[in-house]
């Protein structure tokens, strides 16, 4: 599993996580559109953590510098 996601891309999905996450803490985003907040939130934090995008594989895209 290759890097494809650079350092500004990872910190725009955490911050993203973090502000679904808010908004389903304060209540408001609730019921169907509250859980699956929280699960892009978790799968922009994993992402995040790991460096790598699944659908950037799809798509062939990079946000990372290449080394080499």
């Amino acid at each position: 599993m290759t890097k494809n996601m650079g350092g500004a891309d990872r910190i725009i999905r955490l911050a993203i996580a973090a502000v679904l996450i808010v908004l389903y803490a304060t209540h408001v985003v609730t019921g169907t559109g509250g859980i699956v907040a929280l699960v892009v939130a978790g799968i922009f934090i994993l992402t995040s953590l790991v460096s790598f995008c699944p659908v950037y594989t799809l798509l062939g895209f990079k946000t990372c510098k290449t080394t080499g």
